[in-house]
């Protein structure tokens, strides 16, 4: 085991981890801005370390820094949480380049799975059923483009291959519309991602969003840790997930996970990833896959009693997965809220000071949280200041621990998402379960404020 690890990341996934090298007895070296100085996991730190002002670019962006930071304090690997530089293969390769152990895959996997196009070859290669669409990158003859489109057929999406977090995509309708629509996506992922490749797939009407936690090891051990469903979305970004997804058949699940597990062994893979698929009719279709720790892992770690963090950090330092995929059971339901700093139904962001804060509790209650009362959430980066986690035995009982817990929760200065979740706690669809990706952008739209 590591002896010290350097967290380069911000924010309430900075904090679990370093609870989580406490639990192992690790030192954790905390980075920082200038704007997370009074950050409580830089409070708690046995050792923290100024990286750069404010700006992302000049801090958590910022490879050399986070490089020296590790080497001025002796740290022996990185945990580069979610988000930032967590699905930078370069990074990746910096580190490891450097001495220092990169907790994730290797940056070949992160290079495989960040490209689009070779993630959906890996993945037909290793039997995992996915969209139909385009062998690769689309070509530049419109003659070709519209072939392909044709053998699709209508509506079909074009994509960014390095694309993510909902950008650098269109939907098209029509045949007159699809020449265009690729042209304009291609511009778009060339200046949003330095990569103009786009591809094309059937694009789905009324899809749910489920995602197979898969952890791997050193020694081509791989297991899924059931699902969770996060349809509940807007603009591509997840608002709640939950796990198991409901009303999906047990045998269904488990056959996915099985391919999932086969396509980890098959590529290497090591460490916590995430494969996204779109579920549409009883069919399972891979859309991508994440090659770091999600914002969700609590939801998986509340229904199978694995800690994802820790076991990450395990087996990058080279032990063996410390179960197999027979012991891996589900038990109850779990359901996660997103805590955010913004207008509930306008989504303008409100960063500010925290006048009042105050976190629920209870049986089957976890509040993944940074903040603190007189915290002040700062304008430079993602909204989220934590996030409501709960467990039950069933879904019904989840959701009645959700709701006592968001009339418990009490954050004043400024404004947070609660008041949206708890609308959604009681909306008969949701509670039903089962609901599309489309479906909270139309709530919303019914439900103006």
């Amino acid at each position: 085991m590591f002896k010290k690890i350097l967290i380069a990341n911000r924010g309430e996934i900075a904090l679990r981890i370093q609870r989580a090298c406490r639990e192992l007895g690790v030192k954790a070296v905390m980075v920082y801005s200038e704007a997370d100085r009074e950050a409580k996991y830089v409070k708690l730190a046995e050792e923290a370390v100024c990286i750069g002002p404010a700006p992302s670019a000049q801090s958590y962006l910022n490879m050399p820094a986070i490089i020296s930071a590790a080497e001025v304090t002796d740290a022996e690997a990185i945990h580069p949480g979610y988000g930032f530089l967590s699905e930078n293969a370069g990074f990746a390769e910096r580190v490891e380049k450097s001495g220092f152990q990169f907790i994730g895959p290797t940056p070949e996997s992160i290079r495989i799975m960040g490209d689009k196009v070779s993630a959906k070859q890996a993945m037909i290669k290793a039997g995992v059923p996915c969209v139909p669409g385009s062998e690769g990158e689309l070509p530049d003859d419109p003659v070709q483009i519209r072939r392909i489109a044709r053998t699709i057929g209508y509506p079909v999406i074009i994509k960014a291959a390095g694309g993510g977090g909902g950008r650098g995509m269109r939907v098209v309708h029509t045949e007159a519309a699809l020449v265009n629509a690729v042209q304009m996506t291609r511009a778009e992922a060339g200046a949003a991602f330095n990569n103009p490749a786009v591809y094309m797939e059937k694009f789905l009407q009324n899809p749910r969003h489920i995602e197979i936690q898969v952890l791997a090891d050193k020694h081509r051990n791989a297991v899924y840790l059931g699902e969770r469903d996060c349809s509940m979305q807007r603009r591509h970004q997840k608002i709640i997930e939950e796990g198991p997804a409901p009303g999906i058949p047990r045998k269904l699940i488990d056959r996915i996970g099985d391919r999932c597990v086969a396509a980890c062994k098959k590529i290497g893979y090591r460490g916590a990833g995430t494969f996204e698929f779109l579920y549409e009719n009883g069919e399972f279709y891979f859309i991508e896959m994440n090659t770091r720790v999600q914002v969700e892992h609590p939801v998986t770690e509340l229904i199978t009693g694995v800690d994802i963090v820790k076991t990450q950090i395990m087996v990058a330092a080279g032990e063996k997965l410390p179960f197999s995929q027979r012991d891996v059971q589900v038990r109850g339901h779990a359901i996660e809220c997103r805590i955010n700093a913004e207008d509930p139904y306008k989504f303008v962001p409100s960063p500010g000071r925290i006048t009042l804060w105050h976190a629920p509790g209870g049986p089957g209650v976890r509040v993944d949280s940074h903040v603190y009362n007189n915290y002040f959430v700062p304008p430079n980066y993602d909204s989220m200041i934590g996030k409501i986690i709960v467990h039950g035995d069933t879904r019904e009982q989840a959701l009645a621990r959700m709701r006592t817990a968001l009339l418990e929760t009490v954050v004043e200065g400024i404004n947070t998402n609660i008041p949206l979740h708890r609308e959604l706690m009681v909306d008969a669809k949701f509670m039903a379960g089962g609901t599309n990706i489309h479906y909270l952008e139309d709530w919303l739209v019914h439900h103006k404020r």
